[in-house]
């Protein structure tokens, strides 16, 4: 491939690859079986350039490759702020990668797709969150890829044989023990965030090893927590003791290694962690935005019980971001129909935080996802409150900021 003899394409990915091979220190490349590609967010004309340019010279991904979210949801970018010109550009850099091979997921959340990896399984994965994901709570093996550099290893089917891919490099390197945190509260729909919150500022880019969870979460709380510890720190894999698949003991979380750091984790911690992922400073309420990562189908179906009769408040606009499967899947189960009823809007495809696509004049927002708590302030130039998804709906209902906050209180 270096040489030319697979084509200019696959030339031009292999002389990247170990380029970067070269900067990591690897001392030789390995075979990968799957890759997700975050590389699919149009942002600019060089993001453009690259894509066109790999496929124009002829460029066919080597391994089944899922695609992260998009710059833009092709159907339904009217009805937002997105500039045709924007929407143009994004929707070309799709087309892009889709001709390269690669399957047209558009979804941050791949693991909930048939795309998913297995245990063990060597994958080259963008994207924060689904890295976490696939590392932790799946147990496949993946560093985290940088955009551009994903689709030079799904073209070539390699990487460099480094980090994450190699067992010595997976043991946990920092304890961190819930102390005196009550089951009742690991199991609200709010914990899974705000834990993976306060774990990502602690952890920073090490392997944090959590010990103390008392029941095995649903796995869209797990989704919530890889979300929320790869934003706030740089954590690309974590053990939970007893729920992730190389952590079944202390003893082997940490491959039989003394933890380099241990600290305990009070519910004082945890509302702390809380308060900070809420910015805004009264109760008016501009919109709703739910799926980050993408709305699940367990999700949808964990919705549509708390809208079906009612209608949101004229002023509140209620977003939900999802993937095309997902929301296929919820309107065949019949779950989608009170949520549109409610006044819900669904944009697929895409992300907030990825695509320009939010009214001037929405300011407050208010959301579930820890993930868009975190960057909403300073991506988006908006305030934000957190809370849980029947505080999001009661918010939506009423027109203003309304949470139930007696279990983190007397918890």
């Amino acid at each position: 491939m270096l040489d030319g003899g697979r084509g200019p394409a696959a030339q031009l990915a292999m002389s990247i690859l170990v380029r970067m091979a070269d900067v990591y220190g690897a001392a030789e490349l390995m075979d990968i079986s799957q890759a997700h590609i975050d590389s699919t967010i149009y942002l600019g004309d060089a993001t453009l350039e690259f894509a066109e340019r790999l496929s124009s010279l002829g460029a066919r991904v080597a391994v089944p490759t899922s695609l992260n979210v998009s710059g833009v949801d092709e159907c339904g970018w009217k009805d937002w702020a997105v500039s045709p010109e924007w929407a143009a550009k994004a929707a070309r850099q799709m087309l892009a990668y889709e001709q390269m091979g690669a399957v047209p997921t558009w979804t941050c959340a791949p693991y909930q797709t048939k795309m998913r990896p297995s245990f063990g399984q060597q994958i080259a994965w963008g994207e924060s969150n689904a890295i976490a994901f696939a590392n932790s709570v799946i147990g496949a093996r993946t560093e985290r890829y940088p955009d551009l550099l994903d689709i030079c290893c799904a073209i070539t089917g390699r990487v460099p044989a480094v980090g994450l891919h190699l067992t010595e490099n997976r043991a946990g390197q920092m304890l961190l023990r819930l102390a005196g945190v009550p089951r009742v509260l690991q199991q609200d729909d709010q914990f899974f965030a705000v834990l993976g919150h306060l774990v990502g500022q602690l952890a920073g880019d090490s392997i944090p090893v959590i010990d103390g969870v008392q029941l095995r979460p649903p796995e869209d709380h797990l989704k919530a927590f890889s979300a929320s510890v790869a934003s706030s720190g740089r954590v690309a894999l974590f053990h939970i003791i007893g729920v992730t698949p190389e952590a079944p003991t202390l003893d082997a979380a940490f491959q039989g290694r003394a933890p380099e750091r241990t600290r305990d984790i009070s519910m004082a911690d945890l509302r702390a962690a809380r308060r900070e992922l809420t910015t805004a400073d009264g109760q008016p309420l501009d919109m709703v935005i739910l799926g980050s990562p993408h709305f699940s189908v367990a999700e949808f179906t964990q919705l549509a019980p708390l809208v079906a009769g009612k209608r949101r408040h004229p002023s509140v606009k209620f977003l939900i971001t999802s993937g095309r499967l997902m929301k296929a899947l919820a309107q065949e189960t019949g779950v989608l129909a009170p949520i549109l009823d409610f006044g819900a809007q669904i944009t697929l495809d895409t992300c907030i935080l990825a695509s320009p696509m939010l009214p001037a004049e929405i300011k407050t927002l208010m959301t579930n996802s820890a993930k868009y708590a975190y960057y909403a302030p300073s991506l988006l130039n908006t305030r934000v409150t957190f809370g849980s998804l029947a505080d999001c709906v009661r918010s939506a209902i009423d027109g203003r900021v309304v949470r139930d906050e007696s279990l983190w209180e007397t918890a």
